[in-house]
């Protein structure tokens, strides 16, 4: 299997940076301004990045440099899409719930 094709469980910084065309520092700096985006530390003290670290580096700069947004603007922009994630993932528990107790009533109306 060729090495572009094995799916990395961590990343490096560097490698990360080459993902989305930044350098190391404003990296670095995003973790400051963005809660959102603390990869972990490795034994040695280097950040290490899974899959979702990645994709929320890759929203963050798509909301700076495509978008245009300001920090602020861009923190803004991600915690209304978290609330709205949470939102609906709460419907959607409630819709099943829902379900569930209508399925059960129907099965005590027919007996």
């Amino acid at each position: 299997m060729p090495e572009d094709e094995i799916e990395k469980l961590y990343y490096s910084i560097g490698e990360v940076g080459e993902i989305v065309d930044q350098e190391p520092h404003v990296l670095r700096y995003w973790e400051q301004e963005f809660e959102v985006l603390s990869p972990r530390k490795n034994r040695a003290g280097r950040r290490v990045y899974t899959e979702e670290d990645v994709a929320t580096v890759e929203r963050i700069r798509h909301l700076l440099k495509d978008e245009k947004y300001t920090i602020e603007g861009a923190r803004q922009a991600i915690a209304r899409k978290d609330a709205s994630t949470e939102t609906a993932s709460d419907l959607e528990d409630d819709l099943r719930a829902l379900r569930s107790f209508l399925v059960e009533l129907r099965e005590q109306l027919k007996e």
